[in-house]
């Protein structure tokens, strides 16, 4: 069995599930998800400049109306929750667990915990954090000690 460590930051679609499942043909995967609701963090400008960047100018606007910090939990754990029945319809093992804080941190110790074979970075588009190599992915690189692979999620948060 292909253990696979999958970070992400909303539910995941069906056309994401279908995806992650399929990575590894016939092999069986089981995934460990991590999800971080969005946080406290000075984060909001960059996702407005992803959205600039993206033409998606009615998303900036609608920025400063998405929950952050605690009023994100109840989001978090919901999507956490479609996530990993999504993962277990389409055949697959899947249990998952909301980040606090230190993403990174929480990613190392679950992909020591489960001896995982690989990360799984399934996000939006990040161009501010990915030009200077501060995204997830770039950062875990240099942490986990597995290959990390960065992917596109299907849809937009």
């Amino acid at each position: 069995m292909f253990t696979s460590v999958l970070m992400i930051e909303k539910a995941l679609t069906s056309a994401d599930v279908e995806f992650v499942t399929s990575l590894h043909g016939d092999e069986e995967v089981s995934f460990h998800v991590l999800l971080q609701p969005r946080g406290d963090q000075a984060d909001r400008l960059l996702r407005a400049i992803d959205d600039v960047a993206l033409g998606e100018l009615d998303e900036v606007a609608r920025e400063r109306d998405v929950p952050e910090g605690e009023a994100a939990r109840p989001f978090g754990e919901r999507a956490l929750e479609v996530s990993l029945q999504a993962l277990q319809v389409a055949g697959s093992g899947a249990e998952g667990r909301l980040i606090e804080d230190h993403p990174l941190d929480a990613l190392k110790a679950l992909v020591d915990e489960v001896d995982a074979d690989e990360v799984i970075v399934l996000t939006d588009p990040h161009y501010v954090e990915e030009f200077f190599h501060r995204d997830w992915a770039s950062r875990a690189r240099h942490k986990v000690g597995v290959p990390v692979l960065k992917l596109f999620s299907h849809s937009k948060a």
